[in-house]
């Protein structure tokens, strides 16, 4: 039964995290090719897709917290003398715990991939704020040192392009 309940645990984190790596995939996609260079854009992508797969299923399963289905724990459970016997004992997994682990599998892969997205998203937004200063910065610049720009018959000065 705790093999069918791991499983089952690993399958349902896998397509949490596989179905939140599929409807971010777009958005990543855009920002990394406002970051970094297209050809390396691809390759982080593919980098953080796996990063949330692997995040999301490390998140979902939790092996420690399933451990105690298949160790037994140990209570104590007093006697009619009031002293206290330990007892060791394995929580059954029935279909109330099933639902449970399942619900929390789904939960704890979301709130995984979420801290994680969310860490993606700041440093994104730190990069793409980095970046634009940068591109204003060097539009200014030239600005500041007299470039011109040429149009079609050579002549330097402004370009006057017609109004749709």
């Amino acid at each position: 039964m705790f093999i069918s309940l791991l499983a089952v645990t690993f399958a349902v984190a896998l397509g949490v995290s596989l179905t939140v790596s599929a409807l971010f995939a777009g958005s990543i996609r855009k920002i990394l090719d406002r970051i970094v260079q297209e050809d390396i854009s691809a390759g982080w992508l593919k980098y953080l897709r796996f990063a949330i797969v692997v995040v999301g299923v490390s998140a979902g399963v939790r092996i420690h917290a399933l451990e105690r289905y298949i160790l037994p724990e140990r209570q104590a459970r007093p006697l009619a003398d009031g002293a206290k016997e330990l007892v060791q004992r394995i929580p059954e997994l029935n279909l109330e715990r099933w639902v449970l682990e399942v619900y929390r599998t789904v939960i704890e892969t979301a709130a995984g991939v979420a801290w994680l997205l969310l860490v993606f998203f700041i440093f994104a937004l730190i990069a793409y704020v980095i970046t634009r200063g940068m591109e204003l910065r060097r539009g200014a610049g030239n600005k500041r040192i007299g470039v011109t720009e040429k149009n079609t018959l050579g002549e330097a000065g402004r370009l006057d392009l017609p109004m749709a």
